[in-house]
């Protein structure tokens, strides 16, 4: 009776260590990556914040020439007004033509 017990006993704890040793090594796995990647995240984090400084400049820079252009269109004086007045359209004879 012994036997057999002690068969299911040694069943039911290979099962469960089998569990806990794939959990566990998963686990150490996952560690190891998040260790890996986490010595990766300082230069991710600069070069981002590289690239979004460099981003942020040339959009300031495309932002200040546009409100200069706008700003020097108006204050410039207007070229129509220099021109001074344009002849209007010329006179028609209100009958027909050859008569």
């Amino acid at each position: 009776m012994e036997g057999p017990l002690i068969a299911v006993l040694l069943l039911v704890g290979l099962l469960i260590g089998s569990g806990v040793g794939s959990a566990y090594t998963r686990a150490r796995r996952g560690w190891a990556d998040y260790q890996t990647v986490k010595k990766t995240v300082p230069t991710a984090r600069k070069t981002a914040w590289l690239l979004i400084r460099g981003v942020t400049t040339k959009v300031g820079v495309v932002a200040l020439l546009l409100i200069g252009a706008v700003a020097y269109a108006a204050v410039a004086p207007d070229d129509d007004e220099a021109a001074g007045p344009t002849p209007g359209p010329s006179a028609t004879s209100s009958g027909r033509p050859g008569r």
